[in-house]
């Protein structure tokens, strides 16, 4: 049983972000040992459901016919498609209490819309209002992929004023090219995150 913890700033929320089967081993775009951040993100629900913080979780949920997919002008084979077994949670993830925020739902969707903050829940309200409401200062990011969705919400979270922390130990990258995770980090560095590990959080 976790206890309450120091080590996690006021006013926290976690966000997991698009842990889904197509971004896992076997799924349609699967994000190399993208399985791997299961695990300290379910030590980090845990910690934060002890502590009462929220836990938000994004998905893809992208229609069959969309601009985001090869077939239609995008750059991504088919994936996260609605109602289909690639677009469901990986069945290990454990995220109970957490509040689901979907996004990717629009056939004109481009490739700015890999953001957690263009989603809403499910009566409509976006993230940033959403953390707003709740007064939350403090952002723990976890999830795929580190270059692309990753990346996108921590940025659009550093424009609105939060504190990012970027679980390093619990993000994966896409890797189109070998470096291109590593290039996130730094961006996401030089931008403000402050880059962790679960580890450090729960104090092991």
């Amino acid at each position: 049983m976790i206890k309450r913890a120091k080590k996690v700033a006021e006013k926290a929320v976690l966000i997991i972000i698009d842990v889904q089967n197509d971004f896992c081993p076997g799924g349609s775009l699967a994000v190399p040992h993208g399985d791997e951040v299961v695990a300290p993100l379910n030590s980090m629900v845990e910690l934060f459901n002890a502590n009462e913080f929220p836990v938000f979780v994004t998905r893809d949920w992208h229609p069959a016919k969309t601009k985001h997919f090869k077939d239609y002008g995008g750059i991504w084979p088919p994936h996260c498609v609605q109602h289909t077994f690639g677009a469901c949670f990986h069945s290990d993830l454990r995220f109970i209490g957490a509040e689901i925020i979907t996004k990717g739902t629009s056939e004109d969707e481009d490739e700015k819309s890999y953001s957690g903050f263009g989603g809403v829940n499910f009566a409509g309200q976006n993230l940033a209002k959403l953390l707003t409401s709740r007064h939350v200062a403090n952002l723990y990011i976890g999830e795929l992929a580190t270059d692309y969705c990753v990346k996108a919400t921590a940025l659009d979270a550093l424009k609105l004023g939060f504190t990012i922390y970027l679980l390093k130990d619990a993000v994966r990258a896409v890797n189109i090219n070998t470096d291109d995770g590593k290039k996130a980090i730094a961006e996401m560095k030089k931008a403000g995150a402050k880059i962790i590990t679960t580890k450090e959080v729960l104090g092991r």
